[in-house]
């Protein structure tokens, strides 16, 4: 029986209708939290909440419906989260995706750039007041690997000049990083820790956005990636471990180990911090 680590914590997942997001939700709902599990749609969330419910018949969770595609629906996500968290302990930004074309969102963002990046960048920025004023809280962002092949481009950070599936990718997993190690500094001084997580490679629907080759490759890959349950384990780690106060760092199979020498440049942490700011409305 997994012990109630979690009672009396309130966890929110972004993504927490599918693979490795509903079994972070589940793996913190079994550990005793209160857990918020977001997804874009109610066709895709509410069965996701059932399953929980049965997965785990104790679980205090609830579903709210929010998606991180534009600024308008993260900010009314955050609107939503803080009426439903009067406290906030724990945000896992699990939500993400893969794009085999460059398309844009509304407001004029390569998409892959803005879900995995600016989502979770101004969804953290609009909920940390809450999560500093619930005390000893924690913010779990999913990289991946891959992001030691990407490379912060600030000529064609929106990918117009040259979008290639996989470096476009692996640089908003780098931008993960570097958002992680940047936020832990705004956060010095503060019961607030954020750590960077790489899942491994999950039988997840990642993929769902793509197609031809990426999507057969997903296809095929399968039945050697690791189950859902596999991957969100770092993920429900770093979200319930007692790991002191130490913050920013990059965790694999539940360990820290070093990211990439990119990951660690301070002065482009921060020149995308800023630009992240102003492309945000937050500056």
């Amino acid at each position: 029986m997994t012990e109630k680590t979690m009672a009396g914590r309130v966890c929110v997942v972004t993504g927490g209708n599918a693979g490795i997001g509903k079994a972070t939700v589940i793996g913190l709902a079994q550990r005793g939290a209160r857990v918020v599990l977001v997804s874009r749609t109610a066709e895709r969330g509410e069965p996701a909440l059932a399953e929980v419910r049965t997965a785990c018949p104790a679980a205090d969770v609830d579903l709210v419906l929010g998606d991180l595609t534009t600024q308008a629906s993260v900010r009314a996500l955050a609107d939503a989260l803080l009426a439903a968290c009067p406290t906030l302990h724990v945000l896992v930004n699990n939500a993400g995706l893969w794009m085999t074309e460059r398309t844009v969102t509304p407001d004029g963002f390569e998409t892959t750039f803005a879900v995995n990046h600016l989502g979770p960048f101004l969804l953290t920025h609009l909920l940390l007041d809450r999560l500093r004023a619930s005390g000893a809280a924690r913010i779990v962002n999913l990289s991946s690997e891959g992001h030691r092949m990407g490379k912060i481009r600030f000529d064609d950070l929106q990918a117009e000049r040259h979008f290639d599936r996989v470096r476009t990718y692996c640089d908003s997993k780098l931008c993960n990083v570097l958002f992680t190690r940047r936020l832990a500094r705004e956060l010095a001084g503060t019961d607030v820790i954020t750590h960077a997580v790489h899942p491994g490679v999950v039988r997840s629907d990642l993929g769902r956005r793509s197609s031809g080759l990426v999507r057969l490759g997903f296809a095929l890959g399968r039945p050697f990636f690791k189950t859902a349950e596999q991957g969100a384990r770092t993920s429900i780690y770093v979200a319930s471990a007692p790991l002191g106060m130490e913050n920013g760092l990059y965790f694999k199979d539940s360990k820290p180990c070093a990211p990439a020498k990119a990951a660690l440049d301070d002065a482009v942490a921060d020149r995308l911090w800023d630009v992240s700011l102003g492309m945000t409305g937050l500056a």
